[in-house]
């Protein structure tokens, strides 16, 4: 069909997916993946066109109609050249409106080639029996077979010990009961999931360990654990609107009992089950696809993870049984091989922060195992998937504390042994060795966390630990050196820059990381654009300060989110949006112009002037430049205003400072660290400190240590620019880094000498 004009375009805006691929875009994977905004909200269907020529000629075109959604990823690699596609709405009775407007894109050669296979074939080699998920049928045997001959094969012995036998005696949990006056109280809603999430372990591991034992004694105990969740209110306290965290959890755990159990069931009891399964898939599946709209408006951090929780275990369960199910697996599926990951790109970025690529992996491994052995796709190949292990490498090292952004719920703590758990999945995919010594460092230093709430009411890591030995193999460990660690390591998909030194030694090994985002603070993330953090010799010294007691409490909203509880600045007293509307969220934000490695040091040079916008107009321009030199950092910012204000510079550590004159000393336990403001266009700073968290309810925090946190006021003035020495010193070797200061035209050079070598800084005049 031709027309006129084109069909009308939504422009596109800061949440909603964008147009791809254009003449712009960087192929990555082959085949691409065609995403548009929606022509209309609801009811909207498709027919796309991809052609080799750009009149759309019958010879040289292909058509698919009908496409469910705004995206589409094809099911064959395209041959390498030059093509066109466009779209149109597809009307109720067949016919289709006018076409959208052309776009134009190249597939280079030998990109890695991805396709997802069509709805008519997808589910070709998956089977009607059950258990579907996890072990099938002949893995079973085979594992039976194993186990027999070796008692502790994948470690099914410490699984059994620890994981399946306190729950065979274990009384019934109770359905939870409702918040006082329906009002959600955070420690009630993290207890209805830890409740539930032992409802999961019940119901699975009994049933995992009776059928491999042929065990009546845990099968039987495994179905009244089944029958007794499948009593509790469909619409009740673990409904996904009441409680999604739990309801998640009740899902996964009738899946795996109406899987597992499936031939001991009556069919009155499957047909029970069944029922109740469906009910709570469907709670998931519509609030995803109808309401959140994840293939609109993709940052819904919750409804994604809900893909993999409840979609696809459940729907491999229920798959040919109950007809709805297929469509919303076939939508899991396209969702995965198009959008996936929303929070990052092809360097494998996570902008909500590790915490939550924590999360986001664990869920997500698991569904796209349980799919590469059900249906045979295998997603691990997508250039994401490839590449995300270095996400935790380099900013979530595992000798590091509260040295990575974004909320955290193990803030404090040592880095979590899921994340550990997560990276070295993705070392028996890859073969990657950095990834397993990765996983056996954090093994060695997160050794008593088990029982803390975001590990035990998430996972449990025997049950982990059998699936991946038996599924991977064992990847042998390589430390990382000079020769295979990136020593300046940006992450363009998400703006976040690493730098490290002897990233392998605990107590030689110092990271420096900073942000400055597309994302904003959206979300998980928070207002921070341009913030640093800076870990040395086994020490936090420039930290997340604060603690994540709850999405929403005073302690998230009026500190963590805020770009006071942040190293960074604020310009009369105002910092970057981070409240709840999520456009405003998106449009505070920054971008890296530059992260690389030149001789003798590493540099970074970052943006955040729209990140001030909204409290700050007259903001004209905010640019932070980092220089690490091994041992010692120096920070350089850039402020322009188009009216006179001061700015404070601000600095979070746990330690309460000395500070004199112009200089700041935190004294840590195993390190120190100077601080001197060795340069500021407008005069000497003010410097104060203070201890605390402003604004945060106290119950909130009881029983917490307080942080400290240092504020350097300038004088009014246009224009700032301001040079700080930030010098790490491990206890017991003394460190000294003397610096000179000389102009050169429009600029100021600074030279900083430490052993002998001296590096030069470059400041160009205020104005």
């Amino acid at each position: 069909m031709t027309s006129l004009s084109p069909l009308y375009e939504p422009q596109s805006g800061v949440l909603t997916v964008q147009y791809e691929p254009n003449e712009q875009t960087v192929l990555l994977e082959n085949p691409p993946r065609f995403t548009w905004i929606p022509a209309q909200l609801e009811h909207d269907r498709y027919v796309l066109q991809i052609s080799h020529s750009e009149a759309f000629s019958q010879a040289d075109t292909q058509t698919i109609k009908p496409v469910p959604y705004n995206l589409y990823t094809p099911d064959d690699a395209l041959t390498p050249g030059t093509y066109f596609w466009r779209y149109a709405l597809l009307q109720e009775d067949g016919t289709q409106t006018v076409w959208s407007l052309i776009r134009r894109f190249e597939v280079p050669a030998d990109l890695p080639e991805t396709p997802l296979p069509s709805r008519e074939r997808r589910y070709a080699e998956a089977s009607s029996q059950h258990p579907r998920l996890w072990l099938q049928s002949a893995e079973l045997d085979a594992f039976r077979s194993a186990l027999a001959a070796d008692q502790t094969y994948c470690g099914f012995d410490v699984f059994y010990e620890k994981s399946v036998k306190p729950w065979i005696e274990l009384e019934l949990i109770a359905e939870p009961l409702p918040y006082p006056g329906n009002k959600r109280v955070a420690k009630l809603w993290r207890q209805m999931y830890m409740d539930t999430q032992e409802a999961l372990y019940a119901v699975r591991h009994l049933v995992v360990a009776g059928t491999i034992l042929n065990d009546e004694t845990l099968l039987d105990r495994a179905k009244t654990w089944l029958l007794h969740l499948c009593s509790w209110d469909v619409n009740g306290t673990t409904s996904r609107d009441y409680n999604d965290e739990a309801s998640f959890r009740m899902a996964g755990a009738i899946a795996w009992g109406y899987d597992w159990l499936y031939a001991r069931l009556t069919e009155d009891e499957r047909k029970q089950v069944r029922q109740v399964l469906l009910a709570r898939t469907r709670q998931i599946a519509q609030h995803v696809i109808e309401h959140s709209k994840i293939h609109h408006v993709p940052f819904d951090s919750h409804a994604v993870r809900s893909l993999s929780s409840v979609l696809v275990p459940c729907c491999i369960v229920l798959l040919n049984e109950e007809p709805e199910v297929r469509e919303w697996l076939d939508y899991t599926l396209e969702y995965y091989a198009c959008l996936y990951s929303p929070w990052g790109g092809p360097d494998g970025g996570w902008a909500e922060g590790p915490m939550y690529w924590t999360t986001g992996m664990a869920f997500v491994t698991e569904a796209m195992n349980l799919l590469k052995k059900y249906t045979g796709i295998n997603f691990y190949k997508r250039p994401f998937f490839t590449k995300t292990g270095d996400f935790p490498l380099y900013t979530f090292s595992p000798d590091t504390l509260r040295a990575s952004f974004g909320d955290q719920s193990t803030l404090g703590d040592p880095v979590s042994l899921k994340t550990g758990f997560n990276i070295r999945q993705f070392a028996g995919v890859t073969g990657n060795g950095l990834y397993q010594w990765y996983f056996e460092r954090v093994r060695e230093t997160d050794t008593d966390s088990e029982m803390k709430f975001y590990n035990y009411g998430w996972w449990d890591f025997r049950f982990d630990e059998m699936v991946y030995r038996h599924d991977y193999p064992q990847v042998e460990a390589i430390a990382p050196t000079d020769a295979n660690i990136e020593p300046v390591k940006w992450f363009r998909d998400i703006g976040w820059v690493a730098f490290h030194s002897q990233m392998a030694d605990p107590e030689r090994h110092i990271m420096l990381l900073t942000k400055s985002s597309k994302y904003g603070s959206v979300s998980h993330s928070h207002g921070d654009q341009n913030g640093f953090l800076l870990h040395a010799y086994g020490e936090p010294l420039a930290i997340e300060s604060g603690y994540y007691v709850a999405f929403s409490s005073t302690m998230h909203m009026n500190w963590r989110r805020q770009t006071r509880s942040t190293n960074n600045i604020l310009i009369d007293g105002m910092g970057q949006y981070a409240e709840k509307n999520k456009v405003l969220n998106m449009a505070a934000n920054g971008f890296v112009e530059v992260a690389e490695q030149r001789k003798g040091y590493g540099y970074s040079r970052s943006n955040a002037t729209a990140a001030y916008k909204e409290y700050v107009p007259y903001l004209e321009r905010y640019v932070r430049e980092l220089y690490f030199f091994g041992t010692y950092v120096v920070v350089v910012d850039h402020i322009d205003l188009s009216q006179v204000g001061s700015i404070d510079w601000l600095f979070q550590t746990l330690y309460e400072m000395k500070l004199n004159g112009q200089t700041f000393k935190v004294q840590g336990r195993k390190a120190d660290m100077d601080g001197r403001f060795v340069y500021c266009s407008s005069g000497e700073l003010e410097l104060t400190q203070h201890e605390g968290f402003t604004d945060v309810d106290p119950a909130e925090i009881e029983g917490l240590p307080l942080h400290w946190h240092l504020k350097a006021t300038t004088k009014p003035a246009r224009s700032h620019r301001i040079a700080t020495l930030l010098v790490p010193i491990k206890h017991g070797e003394p460190k000294y880094v003397s610096y000179f200061m000389d102009d050169q035209g429009f600029d100021t050079h600074i030279y900083f000498t430490e052993d002998g070598v001296t590096h030069r800084v470059e400041v160009p005049k205020a104005y």
